[in-house]
């Protein structure tokens, strides 16, 4: 089975459309036969994906570090549940039990472990896709930073090629190959 690392914000956001996202994605997820990695916890985002993907019957995935899980955030529903030390050892679990990325709305701990692998892909220790859902152009203004970063010559431009931008889940999907 194909696996996708969700990073996702831990809190709901503003609007409505970044939770209708989260679980029309969790449903595609589904669908297409495609597990779920992701930061282990019950609120925000995360939790809407991780819940709409198990009660369709999916293969969800969680890794939370012990302070997180001890806070009674680990989701205890999922598929499986891996409690790993610290944030660090969260993200290298994740970005390794995953073939490929997709960021949704989230905060700076989504846009670290999106850039994490990013960084990855800079110094070239993998090549997995990273796709970027931008509801409501959440994300347009960094995609613009990573293009002049690309542009000021501080960021090869094979990392910017890596990373699919699509608006809408099914869209992103297919032009991940996921579809």
């Amino acid at each position: 089975m194909r696996s996708v690392c969700i990073f996702c914000g831990s809190k709901n956001g503003a609007r409505e459309e970044y939770r209708s996202s989260a679980r029309e994605l969790g449903e595609l997820l589904v669908r297409h036969d495609i597990a779920m990695v992701y930061g282990g916890a019950t609120n925000g985002i995360m939790g809407i994906i991780a819940d709409t993907m198990m009660q369709r019957g999916g293969q969800v995935i969680g890794v939370i570090p012990t302070l997180i899980a001890e806070r009674e955030l680990a989701h205890k529903s999922i598929s499986q549940l891996h409690v790993v030390a610290s944030m660090s050892e969260r993200k290298t679990k994740m970005i390794e039990l995953a073939d490929a990325f997709i960021t949704l709305p989230g905060g700076v701990g989504t846009m670290d472990e999106m850039f994490e692998v990013l960084a990855f892909a800079h110094l070239g220790v993998n090549d997995k896709k990273v796709g970027v859902l931008n509801v409501n152009s959440y994300y347009t203004k960094l995609l613009e930073f990573v293009r002049h970063s690309v542009q000021e010559g501080f960021v090869p431009p094979h990392v910017e090629g890596q990373i699919v931008v699509e608006t809408q889940p099914h869209a992103l999907l297919q032009k991940m190959g996921l579809a």
